[in-house]
């Protein structure tokens, strides 16, 4: 069985009530391959979690992009997998380059939170990837599975993990893994999980990239083997947003 292609939306620390509404109409409006060819998840702050869930057609899911380590409790400012799901969304974001570089949170401490979500009933975009400093040293293979081994140690199934690769170096700056840089990375990872977890695992898990993903650049990376969709940043909050999802239809005649 092949992979269902993934398209996620990551809209970060952006947008007003109207912004979001506007947004969500684009969406609503959009002519995509179906459900059967593409699976489609917008990521929007909390705060607009319930009011996008509630606007939003019915064959895309909405997802949060982050959630606490634990149970709730005295941890002001998170929160907790038990509220994402009494509020009935269904993924998370963890593990994201920003929060591992600006908020300091390890592969151990994102293995958790993986784990602890998925025991919660969600299913869950895990992100790894190297920085510019890593790559450039040539230790990106060895990052990028120390972060995946991390989560591996933690995780009794991956049938509800989406494993995201997203170079560091390519976030928000305009560069772009090429094809090949990011097909390279997503076979080794792929590899890793074959001879560390098991060959159903590594056949099934979907790795997508994520990295200054957008309309112009989407269907050249869609190409690539082991790219089974994509983490979208900035190009998520605009209309272009719609051509990356339509470049699941490359994977089609697989």
């Amino acid at each position: 069985m092949g992979r269902k292609f993934f398209v996620g939306g990551n809209w970060k620390c952006n947008g007003t009530t109207a912004e979001v509404k506007k947004i969500v109409i684009t969406l609503n409006e959009a002519e995509v391959p179906s459900e059967d060819v593409v699976e489609v998840v917008v990521s929007p702050p909390f705060v607009f979690l319930t009011l996008v869930k509630s606007l939003l057609r019915s064959d895309f899911h909405v997802a949060a992009q982050n959630c606490w380590v634990r149970k709730g409790g005295a941890f002001t400012g998170e929160v907790s997998a038990e509220m994402l799901v009494n509020l009935a969304i269904p993924w998370v974001i963890i593990g994201h380059s920003e929060r591992r570089l600006i908020l300091n949170e390890s592969n151990e401490f994102v293995g958790d939170k993986v784990a602890y979500a998925l025991s919660q009933g969600l299913k869950v975009v895990a992100c790894v990837g190297e920085t510019l400093e890593q790559r450039e040293s040539g230790s990106t293979v060895a990052v990028v599975s120390a972060q995946t081994k991390a989560i591996a140690d933690k995780v009794l199934s991956w049938e509800n993990i989406v494993l995201a690769y997203e170079p560091v170096w390519a976030i928000g700056t305009g560069k772009v893994a090429s094809p090949a840089q990011a097909q390279e990375v997503h076979f080794e990872l792929r590899k890793w999980l074959h001879d560390n977890v098991g060959a159903e695992v590594a056949a099934s898990t979907r790795i997508i990239y994520g990295g200054s993903v957008n309309g112009a650049n989407c269907t050249e990376l869609a190409t690539q083997p082991d790219v089974d969709g994509f983490l979208v940043g900035g190009a998520s909050l605009k209309p272009e947003f719609i051509d990356v999802i339509k470049s699941a239809t490359v994977k089609k005649n697989d």
